[in-house]
């Protein structure tokens, strides 16, 4: 048996909050929506092309916060902060990691998202 990497996250989302997913990650993240395939459909929720992996926003009846979520590797880090920024997104900065940039996010449900950019 081998592990050989993550197929998806997931991260929850609140029901009818689908507009709101898509605006976020596609439209200030600009990741690109995939189909859900018919059998999973009925679920609600939306899907998003994130490299080679991707993001399931599922729907939950509530979404609790957490300090547990994603870190994703970006380009030009500080672009992605100023566009969340005049969009009013939360960010935060932590402590640096060795050999990265790195700031912190919140999207729409109270995820939270890591952005790291080699540095």
């Amino acid at each position: 048996m081998t592990i050989f990497g993550i197929a998806h996250v997931q991260l929850g989302i609140t029901p009818g909050g689908e507009d709101r997913a898509r605006g976020f990650y596609s439209g200030l993240l600009g990741l690109r929506e995939l189909e859900k395939p018919a059998s999973v459909r009925d679920r609600g929720g939306a899907w998003f092309q994130c490299g080679m992996q991707e993001i399931h926003c599922g729907v939950e009846e509530t979404v609790a916060p957490s300090r547990r979520h994603p870190a994703l590797l970006v380009e030009d880090l500080d672009a992605l902060r100023a566009r969340l920024d005049a969009a009013g997104v939360p960010t935060e900065t932590d402590r640096e990691l060795p050999g990265y940039r790195r700031f912190y996010a919140t999207d729409p449900f109270g995820n939270r998202i890591e952005f790291l950019e080699r540095a």
